[in-house]
């Protein structure tokens, strides 16, 4: 059966890269924003962009942040990282810096936004949540070695939250 799972990422710098991702396929994943309703949302008010996402995330099993450049620089991200958290779904970061974007270009690979996040006990989130870093010389390797692996990380992610 296929899990409904959230995309968190840099709508910015890395939609191109995320459209790759959720085309894979193995997963229910939330629809992309088309870009005149993410330009509409992201022009009103804080509490209407956090209404938003809070409405994409109800009914996922599991948040995959695809981490390129600047992701863990995202407010956004960063908050629906702590929405995923406290509501208890699977946590999974996949680094997307070796795909390539629309002009056929790699990007440099970002802090792990996990790092930067702290549990109440004072532990990086980091030490709770896999990132994974898939291997691969080209896009399509980097690509294949997701598409092959995604489903498994997924229901690993799940199976760690509810440890």
């Amino acid at each position: 059966m296929a899990r409904r799972v959230f995309y968190s990422f840099d709508y910015e710098n890395d939609c191109w890269r995320a459209s790759m991702v959720r085309n894979i396929g193995v997963v229910e994943g939330d629809q992309a924003a088309k870009d005149n309703t993410w330009e509409r949302v992201k022009q009103g008010d804080e509490a209407a962009i956090r209404h938003w996402i809070d409405d994409q995330l109800n009914g996922r099993s599991c948040t995959i942040v695809l981490i390129g450049a600047r992701t863990a620089d995202s407010c956004w991200v960063n908050y629906e990282i702590e929405q995923s958290l406290s509501s208890g779904k699977g946590l999974l970061g996949i680094r997307i810096h070796r795909l390539l974007d629309q002009h056929q270009q790699e990007s440099s690979a970002g802090p792990d936004p996990f790092a930067t996040l702290t549990l109440p006990d004072g532990r990086q989130l980091s030490s709770i949540v896999q990132t994974y870093d898939p291997p691969g010389e080209s896009s399509k390797e980097v690509y294949a070695y997701i598409s092959d692996h995604l489903e498994d990380w997924i229901e690993a992610a799940i199976a760690a939250r509810q440890r």
